[in-house]
């Protein structure tokens, strides 16, 4: 147990001396600081060869017996910036007060400028340094400007104080972050003399301001005056102008009122005569369309009835036409399969016929009885017998009526071509070789 106790211990005392190690290796750096880390030759971004390192923020770490860590701060370092009988131009002397900030830049090639110089010099020393090289521009500055220039534009010296110090301040590897001008005076009472003479001038510049305003003011009143008077005039011209304007414009209207109530009166004569005359122009359609429904409409209603009718009838014609010509032929061509009776058959056929066609010749005549009137000439003994001479009466016209069918057989044979008679004996004949 005891060896395990002491193996820890001597465990924990091991990583503790390997932190304490590591802690003394790691190189931390805040933003406010600069490490510069010697012992080791790097070139520099110019080709330059030093024998150190910067680190800007930021960890690293060094090599220990090689390397070795000093601190630079990038703190500000205000300074008073102030110069005694520094001569002007114009030879003037002027005393000049005023304030800096420096610090050491942290640009790349101006720190490296700023570790070669003031690499562990206290910040005091840096201060003095900047004050002194200030000051020496300062009185550069002064002898380009004049004492009203300094005193007026101090904004604009401070600008120049700048410029003129930049490239020195930069070489020293430091940073001019403000630089303000406080007060300037003078030994000899320049400025003061120059400010009374000012406050002449801008007394005497009051002065004649004041007398021009006053007599502007003057003059401005008497203008207004005029101004007022002539304005009055011009009023009243204006007020008999706008009342002599009123005068014509009321008869002017007064004319227009009339002229409108005369064309209003005609325009209303004129609308009634276009109201009547479209009311008659609505009663003319009104009859038309009346007649249309009354007369045209029943009247193409009817037309249009009559030809479908007609077409129907038409139709009839057309197909019964057709039906007696399929008859007909049918007919025709049984007839020409009977040979020479079939021209007898056909006539036969058509004999009824013919005989109502005869007999419509005398349709009109209509035979309500028939009175047999004796001539005289029958009976010649006087016993009633009748055979003596030409019988008449009911014997005279029996005795007529074959002869008149002999006649009328001897006529449709003029007529058609065919012997009654004849074909009556042939079919007898016929007839009596069958029996």
């Amino acid at each position: 147990m005891s060896s395990a106790i002491v193996a820890g211990i001597a465990l924990a005392l091991a990583v503790f001396f390997v932190i304490l190690i590591v802690k003394s290796l790691i190189v931390i750096c805040p933003p406010n600081r600069v490490a510069v880390i010697s012992g080791r030759k790097r070139a520099l971004s110019d080709g330059r060869t030093v024998g150190y390192r910067i680190l800007k923020g930021g960890r690293t770490l060094r090599i220990p017996l090689i390397e070795r860590v000093a601190w630079m701060d990038l703190n500000t370092i205000p300074l008073e910036v102030s110069v005694q009988n520094a001569y002007s131009r114009g030879a003037i002397p002027l005393n000049v007060q005023g304030i800096a900030n420096v610090k050491v830049s942290s640009g790349e090639g101006l720190l490296e400028n700023a570790c070669e110089r003031f690499l562990h010099t206290d910040s005091a020393v840096i201060g003095k340094i900047a004050k002194e090289t200030l000051e020496a521009n300062l009185r550069g500055v002064l002898a380009t400007l004049s004492p009203e220039e300094v005193n007026e534009d101090r904004l604009k010296f401070s600008q120049q104080l700048i410029d003129e110090a930049d490239d020195d301040i930069k070489t020293l590897g430091l940073e001019l972050d403000v630089l303000k001008i406080q007060n300037v005076t003078d030994d000899v009472n320049y400025l003061e003399s120059v400010g009374r003479r000012l406050t002449a001038e801008v007394i005497r510049d009051a002065r004649v301001a004041e007398a021009n305003r006053t007599a502007e003011s003057e003059q401005a009143e008497a203008s207004a005056r005029r101004t007022a008077q002539v304005a009055q005039i011009e009023a009243d011209k204006k007020i008999v102008e706008e009342q002599n304007y009123l005068r014509v414009r009321t008869a002017e209207l007064e004319a227009i009122s009339r002229a409108r109530e005369e064309e209003a009166l005609v325009a209303g004569e004129t609308a009634k005569a276009v109201a009547s005359q479209e009311l008659e122009t609505e009663r003319i359609e009104l009859e038309k369309r009346r007649v249309e429904a009354n007369v045209v409409v029943p009247a193409r209603a009817d037309l249009e009835a009559r030809q479908l009718q007609a077409q129907a009838e038409a139709a009839t014609i057309v197909e019964d036409g057709k039906a007696q010509v399929e008859v007909f032929k049918r007919l025709t061509d049984q007839y020409q399969a009977a040979g020479a009776d079939g021209h007898d058959v056909l006539v036969l056929n058509m004999l009824p016929d013919l005989v109502d066609k005869i007999v419509a010749t005398v349709a009109n005549v209509s035979i309500d009885r028939v009175a047999v009137v004796d001539t005289g000439g029958g009976g010649g003994n006087g016993d009633g017998n009748g055979d003596g001479g030409s019988r008449g009466g009911i014997p005279g016209l029996m005795s007529q009526l074959p002869a008149s069918l002999v006649a009328m057989t001897e006529q449709i044979e003029a007529t058609t071509g065919v012997d009654i008679l004849a074909s009556l004996r042939r079919r007898d004949s016929e007839h009596g070789n069958e029996g």
